[in-house]
């Protein structure tokens, strides 16, 4: 008889899953078997449960680092539903609530204990977790400790110590994108002995990878024109910079387009509740920086698009691939410009280590080839990161002929102001009430955003997508039949099963998802604003927007002629040497002005006479008698 535990049981009983996802169960094997593990998975292939299992099985404590505290604490929390014990430790807890873990912790109380790097870096910390049941350490993002990883964090070299601390205690290192080069770099900092060695393939079949150049405005029609095509579907963006973040944003929703920002210079409340009400769809559609998707736990992902070149094709792998998690068909589009190439190579240029230089401008090359040449795209990935595909054309890249519609029909454009083509700011068709099945998980979404709220957690925990679309499936009506769901484990059915059992009842007597509130467009409350008299910094702090962003929007108001010039924006000398840079470089480019103005006068001075300047152009041209 085989003494090997039977994993399957606690699989379904916490998890709610009947089957292994592939190579989960030789992962929790080889921890269980104590052997150092070395795991690169792709987003999505479900890592967390590689080390979440055995920990439960071994009725030891798992160590989790992690550099994500949000992360942290979601899964501690999503843990804790499932009725597995799990902390945090981290500096988000007072000097009470810390003393009260590593207490509970040395008890062996948790199954799961999620640190930070910076917290194994402290020099108390080895000795209290000397005294701490540890079944094994789990390392997460573990290419942070690679130098010729896309996102090296030093104090990950500081992890080095555990194998010196705890020589018995098995080590597992977890990452979604490393090359052959970085998965060398993480055996040999960690020390990991003879490590059982899992590499998933980096072909996702379902993704389809569309890159396109633009030129110009052409980049926000075809962003347009793409969130028509997702309408009703979860999309995320990713902007370049703060700035464009804010501004897409405030764009989109002036077409009626409900989306969410998200980006460092947000407060983390804010951060949280847009992210939130992204993921439970409340709003379909985030724009974010790379700031934003680190361990987010959304499947239904249609569509990530990249308003910009990204830094390395391990940032683009790891990023696009938050598309298709749910298996289903998921675009993956990079919408660039050569102005993106220019900034990564000033970026590189102002890295003062040699070395760290130079690894900079080999991702740069790479990336550059990847979008620029005829290849499949697939290939070049999977080729990347050291493997070699048995197929030579994917059939799902913008190289192998796949095609999306709304990238190939023309854009309907409202005529040229000032020269330059510009967007009709028409409103997008709000998608139909649709079929019984998306008003069904329309309504059970909303069940999820009120019961998610009621208890303080983000949606995701309360039902996963993927739970949430097998209920729309097969409606159950009874306790039985909800156990049968994937996802929902005995402890997620006692304390949800009845709430959703109620829920389909009453949408089968005729309830349906309440319609979503109006809001006043962005350029509409800018406006209004302007008219009560606000300054521009008045107006950023108002609506929570970076000034600049704000006189971004105002420049355009000018050149539409919805606002008068004020002469409380820019001195009246500024103004004079702006017009005869404007006289002598043309109005089209902004760097081309600054580079002649004075040091003194800032690029939102250069706006907001630029866009006097096109509206007065403008006039004159439509003034002119026949």
């Amino acid at each position: 008889m085989s003494l090997e535990p039977d994993l399957l049981a606690p699989l379904k009983h916490y998890w709610g899953y009947s089957t292994f996802r592939p190579l989960q169960e030789r992962i929790v094997r080889s921890l269980l078997a104590g052997h150092d593990t070395c795991v690169v998975m792709p987003t999505g292939g479900g890592k967390s449960l590689c080390y979440q299992l055995p920990a439960v099985v071994s009725e030891k404590t798992a160590v989790v680092i992690s550099p994500l505290i949000a992360l942290m604490q979601d899964q501690a929390t999503q843990l804790a539903q499932m009725g597995i014990p799990a902390a945090v430790l981290n500096s988000t807890l007072s000097d009470a609530e810390q003393t009260e873990v590593m207490s509970r912790a040395r008890d062996g109380a948790y199954r799961l204990l999620y640190v930070s790097p910076e917290r194994i870096a402290r020099g108390d910390t080895m000795g209290w977790l000397q005294h701490v049941p540890i079944a094994f350490f789990a390392i997460d993002e573990a290419h942070c400790i690679s130098e010729w990883g896309h996102e090296f964090r030093p104090e990950y070299r500081q992890l080095s110590k555990l194998r010196t601390k705890f020589p018995d205690r098995p080590i597992a290192a977890f990452t979604a994108s490393a090359t052959r080069h970085v998965r060398h770099d993480i055996l040999a900092q960690l020390q990991l002995r003879n490590p059982d060695k899992y590499i998933a393939s980096f072909y996702r079949p379902n993704l389809r990878y569309l890159v396109r150049e633009c030129a110009g405005l052409e980049q926000m029609e075809m962003l347009v024109n793409a969130l028509h095509s997702y309408a009703g579907s979860n999309v995320i963006v990713y902007s370049p910079t703060i700035n464009r973040v804010e501004e897409t944003v405030d764009f989109l929703e002036d077409l009626d387009i409900a989306a969410v920002g998200y980006h460092g210079k947000m407060g983390a409340d804010d951060r949280r509740r847009n992210q939130e009400r992204w993921m439970s769809d409340e709003v379909r559609v985030l724009v974010g920086t790379i700031a934003f998707g680190l361990g987010i736990n959304k499947a239904a992902v249609r569509a990530v698009i990249h308003l910009s070149l990204p830094k390395s094709i391990e940032q683009y792998y790891q990023e696009a691939g938050r598309a298709g998690r749910d298996g289903a068909m998921a675009d993956c589009v990079l919408l660039w410009q050569k102005k993106d190439a220019g900034l990564l190579g000033f970026f590189a240029n102002q890295i003062t280590d040699a070395a760290e230089r130079e690894r900079a401008w080999e991702r740069y090359r790479i990336i550059r080839e990847f979008v620029e040449s005829k290849r499949c795209r697939h290939r070049q990935i999977c080729g990347h990161f050291g493997e070699a595909p048995k197929w030579e054309t994917c059939d799902a890249c913008d190289v192998c002929g796949s095609a999306a519609e709304w990238m190939v029909k023309p854009v309907a454009l409202a005529g040229k102001v000032a020269g330059r083509k510009r967007l009709p700011l028409q409103p997008v068709a709000a998608p139909a009430a649709g079929t019984e099945a998306e008003q069904l998980r329309e309504y059970l979404r909303e069940w999820r955003r009120v019961m998610a709220k009621e208890k303080n957690v983000p949606a995701y925990i309360v039902l996963h997508d993927s739970s949430l679309e097998e209920i729309c499936r097969r409606q159950p009506k009874y306790f039985a039949e909800l156990l049968e769901i994937p996802g929902i484990g005995e402890r997620k059915a006692e304390v949800y099963g009845q709430p959703i059992l109620d829920a389909l009842e009453r949408y089968r007597q005729g309830a349906r998802a309440a319609g979503g509130e109006s809001k006043i467009k962005p350029a509409d409350e800018t406006l209004r604003l302007l008219g009560e008299g606000k300054t521009l910094e008045e107006i950023a702090q108002m609506r929570g927007r970076q000034v600049s962003t704000i006189v971004s929007a105002v420049a355009n108001l000018l050149e539409t002629g919805q606002v008068e010039f004020q002469s409380g924006w820019v001195s009246k000398e500024k103004q004079s040497v702006i017009e005869a840079a404007c006289a002598r470089a043309g109005m089209e480019r902004l760097k081309a002005l600054k580079d002649i103005v004075p040091p003194e006068i800032t690029y939102d001075e250069i706006k907001l006479v630029v866009g006097r300047l096109r509206r007065e152009e403008s006039r004159s041209k439509t003034d002119i008698p026949a």
